[in-house]
């Protein structure tokens, strides 16, 4: 897909609808699937087709239409398509001529393609065109991604390769300008910085959305000039700002974080948080990933206060592809929300139209209405979000779970490997935590996870020291982690201790570790934690487990350190294995790589460790190790 000007135009090459046939349609290959003609070329046709003056590409017939629009279904209407966009919905018996394909809907719920207003696809480990053959028989029409893992470890090349990845797929692929590289300036080293300049840039560019989520709400709050930069860079562009606001106080640090202009934000986890934010008109994006499970609570804020959901978003933030081939995307994210409760209507309407308002692109997507863009989902079970064919830009691109067009393989430019850069390899010696001079015991602070939640807890504890330094302690499940600088070999580490994963002995490393993606490392063994360490770095990224100086599981991802370039099924089996290694090491935890990935986010409570060191992320500031 080519994004050319304003939000929604575009053109490219592809794939068409062939002649019908007793199963349907035909699908054969050739420039148009991913045509997206400007609305302005083709009102003529449009308004002709309607009429039935002229006559249609495609039409479905017998379905039961979800109008997002009005929150109802409609019983027995057709929906007629020309030149990739809905002409007509009604009865459309004056729509076909001899050459137009008819599909018959029996019945079915047509609902508009699901949107994905929040989604880092670098978490998938996946490239983007992998990620669309994964997501699309889902349901899944377009998406909102922020590649800043991507872009903290390649720069502005980075970004440039996620947009250019995610042309000419049968997904709309859009993208928001990461403002945080790195993260919260001062706090880690990453392999890129962005400012204002950099945002102004890519804000001319085809594909950008918007700003990424603006995590720095710090610099937001304090008036810095950066944060306020990114956002006037923005704003004057006419796109949305996304938010990343991660604190309780949801009055005045809220209300000011709205005002400068940030219009969404993904980090609620209570009830509150989501209500605090729509009643503020904010959109409130409630996040179902891999290991964030936030829509329990937050949908509360519908279920039990009945207000207008207008302002609410589902979305997916981060899903390993495990998730994604075991339970979905977003037609997962839905059926979680009406498990809780939620009308199918309202949960629908927060993965279609509300995200397409969210980003000023109603105008184009996220409903069935003429002049729209054909983008439309057929489910035999609304309840159950059973998705049976998925069309695309009006042809048909997935059934019954499996894609129905080709897509060809990402090409992954060479400098976009070997990004692993450490001054020297690493011994025992460099995962020593010594204690002060003549200390038998020393009280540390420790970070505490949290499993299924974003946040830590910030935690005082009591270890003994041995040989004059502090080790690890699996007998009161206390870890030693590591974050060593990956970028510039400038020989930068932190260290620090972690409670909450119940590992019985080895390590885990990995270069996925938010967001400035150094280098990681977690156990109980400092000869483990090296090994793990140092194969990593050959592989040129990835994700293992080692013990007794076994490697048990090992995950390469040597584009960017963040993904791999294989089929999102070979990853997935690897991911399955590094879990059974986990399991192994006496961890139970649901996907705990994805919580430990988030360790040294300097911009989430409590505690963080990152290459510079410990981090009191409530008071933005630099903390001892030892109390």
């Amino acid at each position: 897909m080519v994004f050319c000007g304003a939000p929604g135009w575009y053109h490219g090459r592809g794939v068409s609808l062939g002649a019908p046939s007793e199963g349907g349609v035909v699908v054969t290959t050739d420039r148009e699937l991913y045509e997206r003609r400007p609305l302005f070329e083709v009102t003529k046709e449009l308004v002709a087709v309607a009429q039935g003056l002229e006559k249609a590409d495609l039409v479905l017939r017998n379905v039961r239409l979800l109008n997002v629009n009005t929150a109802e279904i409609q019983e027995g209407l057709d929906v007629a398509v020309r030149a990739g966009r809905i002409a007509y919905v009604g009865r459309a018996d004056h729509t076909i001529g001899p050459d137009t394909i008819v599909v018959d809907g029996e019945g079915k719920v047509l609902v508009p393609g699901f949107l994905d207003g929040h989604i880092h696809v670098e978490s998938s480990m996946v490239t983007v065109r992998e990620y669309a053959r994964v997501v699309v028989p889902h349901g899944t029409t377009g998406i909102f991604m922020d590649p800043h893992e991507i872009a903290n470890v390649l720069g502005m090349e980075g970004v440039r390769f996620m947009v250019d990845d995610g042309r000419d797929v049968p997904l709309n692929v859009w993208a928001t300008m990461p403002s945080c590289v790195p993260a919260v300036p001062g706090f880690e080293d990453g392999g890129a910085q962005f400012g204002p300049a950099e945002v102004t840039e890519a804000m001319s560019w085809e594909g950008i959305a918007g700003l990424g989520e603006l995590m720095n709400f710090p610099g937001v709050l304090m008036g810095s000039d950066h944060a306020h930069g990114e956002i006037e860079a923005t704003l004057r562009a006419g796109k949305p700002v996304t938010g990343h606001y991660s604190m309780p106080d949801i009055d005045r640090g809220l209300n000011a974080y709205i005002a400068s202009g940030v219009s969404s934000c993904h980090e609620s986890t209570r009830k509150e948080d989501a209500l605090a934010r729509m009643r503020l008109g904010m959109y409130a994006m409630m996040r179902e990933g891999s290991a964030w499970h936030d829509v329990k609570e937050t949908v509360r804020s519908l279920t039990e206060e009945k207000i207008d959901a207008r302002f609410g978003l589902l979305v997916s933030d981060d899903a390993h592809p495990d998730t994604l081939l075991s339970l979905g995307h977003m037609d997962h994210i839905v059926r979680r929300a009406i498990e809780e409760g939620l009308d199918p209507i309202r949960a629908v309407q927060m993965v279609t139209i509300n995200t397409a308002q969210c980003f000023g692109m109603a105008h184009e997507i996220g409903s069935i209405s003429p002049g729209k863009f054909a983008d439309m989902v057929l489910l035999s079970d609304l309840a159950r979000v059973a998705v049976d064919r998925v069309f695309y830009n009006g042809r048909l691109v997935a059934e019954k779970g499996e894609m129905a067009v080709a897509i060809a393989p990402s090409v992954v430019p060479g400098w976009a490997r070997e990004t692993v850069r450490l001054a020297r390899p690493l011994s025992e010696a460099d995962m020593k935590i010594d204690a002060p001079e003549g200390a038998s015991s020393v009280r540390v602070r420790v970070m505490e996870i949290i499993e299924a939640h974003v946040g830590t807890y910030s935690r005082q504890m009591e270890l003994p020291v041995v040989d004059g330094a502090v080790p690890a302690s699996v007998e009161r499940d206390v870890a030693k982690m590591a974050v060593f600088e990956r970028h510039r070999a400038t020989g930068t580490r932190g260290l620090g201790f972690v409670t909450g994963f119940g590992l019985q002995g080895g390590a885990v490393a990995s270069t996925v570790a938010h967001d400035a993606h150094n280098l990681m490392v977690v156990g109980t063994d400092d000869a483990d934690m090296a090994l793990a360490a140092n194969v990593l770095a050959e592989e040129g990224g990835g994700m293992i487990a080692v013990r007794d100086g076994q490697v048990l599981a090992l995950l390469p991802l040597p584009l960017a350190g963040l993904m791999s370039d294989e089929p999102a099924r070979t990853v997935a089996a690897s991911v399955e294995a590094l879990d059974r290694a986990w399991k192994e090491l006496g961890c139970s935890l649901h996907a705990p790589f994805m919580t430990m990935a988030l360790l040294p986010l300097a911009c989430l409570p409590e505690l963080r460790l990152t290459n510079r060191g410990l981090v009191d992320t409530v008071a933005f500031r630099f903390t001892d190790l030892f109390v």
